[in-house]
């Protein structure tokens, strides 16, 4: 549920207060932007900010706008996510067989260049235009957050939500943004796309079938980026849609359609 808010008339807010969630704020420009104590951003010039909730986020977050006035501070109660726990007990280990000197140099140098993707800050604010689906239809085969618990230890949670369509399928960008990472050849994640929609929100498309930008390029919300396949480490043709904000995990589909402050 999108939650608006505002605290006098320093700063409006609007958001989906829970794990994997968001706030987007407007406030004065260029004012400091701090998250529980810590400072994250600033105001864009047009005076938006957004701030995104990782999918084990506490119950609380202080939100604090710095500017020339008084400090303006918002607590906010972050919902806990409803994900998918799955528990297996019995199963055994599965050997893995030790990786090549090649393969395991490749594998350093592909997630050198995805961090440093998710590691973009580019002074933008295309979030606040709002964010559509990439794909017009599809059925959702793996939710975000999803987690499996094996002989009781939990494995790493699903960070991205499957959409899984025909092979071929139109993927649209959901928001305006530039072009980080663009590689149809990538070990994991076969085809791949990576865009900034600005302040650290950073989304990422993978096992696509085609790869329809570069590095660089600026797109705008509803333009083709590329096509649903099932390159990579896939089982089958789908979109894996994957979001985070300064190092923080969301739910890419809470984004969908969510309001932004007037």
């Amino acid at each position: 549920m999108t939650s608006p808010a505002r605290a006098g008339q320093d700063l409006a807010l609007a958001g989906r207060y829970q794990q994997g969630g968001f706030a987007i704020g407007r406030t004065a420009p260029g004012a400091k932007i701090l998250l529980d104590g810590q400072s994250v951003t600033r105001a864009s010039p047009t005076g938006f900010f957004i701030v995104g909730f990782d999918r084990d986020a506490p119950p609380k977050a202080v939100l604090r706008v710095s500017s020339l006035g008084p400090d303006t501070s918002r607590t906010l109660d972050i919902t806990k996510g409803d994900f998918d726990i799955q528990r297996i007990s019995g199963l055994g280990s599965p050997y893995r067989g030790k990786a090549s000197p090649e393969l395991e140099a490749r594998i350093a140098e592909e997630n050198r260049r995805k961090a440093a993707a998710f590691a973009s800050r580019l002074d933008r604010d295309d979030f606040r235009g709002g964010f559509s689906s990439p794909l017009s239809d599809f059925r959702v085969s793996a939710r975000f957050g999803g987690q499996r618990v094996v002989n009781g230890l939990p494995r790493p949670p699903h960070y991205g939500i499957d959409l899984a369509a025909p092979r071929g399928t139109a993927i649209r960008s959901p928001a305006g943004g530039e072009v980080l990472l663009a590689d149809s050849g990538m070990l994991f994640e076969g085809g791949l796309i990576m865009i900034d929609h600005g302040q650290g929100l950073v989304t990422a498309y993978l096992h696509l079938s085609d790869v329809g930008v570069s590095r660089g390029q600026s797109v705008r919300r509803g333009e083709r980026i590329g096509a649903v396949g099932a390159t990579g480490r896939a089982t089958g043709p789908h979109l894996c849609w994957r979001m985070k904000w300064r190092g923080r995990h969301m739910d890419p589909m809470l984004m969908v359609g969510a309001r932004t402050p007037a």
